[in-house]
């Protein structure tokens, strides 16, 4: 893995790789242009090309590239009303996981990459985090609400094994009493384990693991380097038994593909320890829908134009639907049959029956930051 300093940005410059097609342990099939870019390459083939050579064997290695991003502050707020937190943390911007129907690949377009392969092999990470996180917690001004964990890309992606981003942020907000959610698709969490055990018993802690699929042919494609469906369930063990509060998120959750998989998730998730339940459509904003439909053509082109139309009914005959309370759950008959199912399901594997727990804010110890004075009060 290479690493290097802060990248120079231009705005004219497009950054999109002609050798488009399937790669092993990539999810997305081409390196689209963002949508703030002037000039865009497209692969046409000449015929020139040699049949017997396979079109792997042309597509050059994508190796995974680390590189610094300097941010004035580490605390992302936001006020939306239909998601459950106000505040939130990114260590990394661009994730290895490489899932194809990821709603953040688009914010790689600011930085004059590609929501495509860019956005999982040309990854950023603060490695300041958990200073400014200090600072920003002892601030005077500061007001308690839980921090939210994943809610872009997922913090324990692979590269988190070497940077420890989490591990220190954790450690900070253990020893200041912060409340802290997580989401996540990587098996990496278990290592965290004693600190996340620790802030549950006093009710500073939540974790949520996102399952897709139970298939580990589904997710080689979907989600190439995210945990296996196995090791997830593992860690909704592990962390239901350290008496860690978990909740499962079937999500997204994909018509034709994967919708047909909800209640089977739901039943592993309540056998493995989860208490708690949800589910989100799968969204497609921006350069996401046309990332969804090469990987549709590629992977799975008999269903390609069914899973799109199904797709369309729950967004208003739109790919895509940003509308508060509506992006998230979709309209029509299709999202309110969904609905139902999963209801019917939480009811039948006991999941949600109680109301999840807020998590205690009261506790909070502003920290001191190497050199401060600390409050006379």
């Amino acid at each position: 893995m290479a690493t290097k300093g802060n990248p120079s940005i231009s705005k004219h410059v497009a950054r999109h790789s002609p050798a488009d097609g399937v790669r092993t342990g990539r999810g997305a099939v081409s390196n689209l242009v963002g949508r703030f870019e002037t000039t865009s390459v497209e692969r046409v083939d000449d015929g020139w090309s040699h049949e017997s050579s396979s079109q792997d064997d042309d597509l050059p290695r994508l190796d995974t590239t680390l590189q610094i991003e300097h941010s004035r502050s580490i605390i992302t707020r936001n006020n939306s009303p239909d998601v459950g937190f106000s505040q939130s943390i990114n260590p990394y911007r661009g994730c290895e996981h490489g899932c194809v129907y990821c709603f953040a690949r688009p914010t790689h377009a600011y930085f004059n990459l590609s929501p495509g392969l860019d956005f999982e092999t040309k990854l950023f990470y603060k490695p300041d985090a958990v200073k400014q996180l200090e600072a920003e917690l002892a601030h005077r001004n500061y007001q308690c609400q839980t921090i939210a964990l994943g809610t872009n890309t997922d913090p324990y992606q692979p590269v988190e094994r070497e940077q420890r981003l989490m591990r220190g942020i954790l450690e900070l907000l253990q020893r200041c009493r912060h409340p802290v959610s997580i989401v996540t698709k990587g098996s990496l969490i278990e290592r965290d384990i004693d600190i996340l055990s620790d802030m549950a018993a006093k009710n500073l802690a939540s974790v949520a693991i996102s399952i897709t699929t139970l298939r580990n042919d589904m997710k080689r494609t979907l989600e190439p380097r995210a945990a296996s469906p196995a090791a997830r369930l593992r860690v909704v063990k592990a962390l239901s038994e350290a008496g860690v509060p978990v909740t499962v998120m079937v999500a997204p959750v994909i018509p034709l593909l994967t919708d047909h998989e909800l209640e089977h998730i739901l039943e592993a998730a309540a056998q493995a320890g989860a208490r708690h339940a949800g589910y989100l459509l799968v969204r497609l904003p921006f350069e996401v829908k046309q990332l969804f439909r090469d990987w549709l053509n590629a992977h799975e082109p008999l269903k390609a134009q069914h899973v799109m139309s199904l797709i369309n009914q729950m967004r208003g005959g739109r790919d895509n639907d940003p509308r508060f309370s509506f992006r998230q759950k979709g309209m029509g008959v299709y999202a309110e049959l969904l609905a139902k199912r999963f209801a019917a399901a939480c009811h039948r594997f006991s999941l949600n029956v109680d109301e999840r727990q807020r998590l205690d804010t009261s506790q909070f110890i502003a920290p001191v930051p190497e050199g401060g004075q600390m409050s006379l009060w």
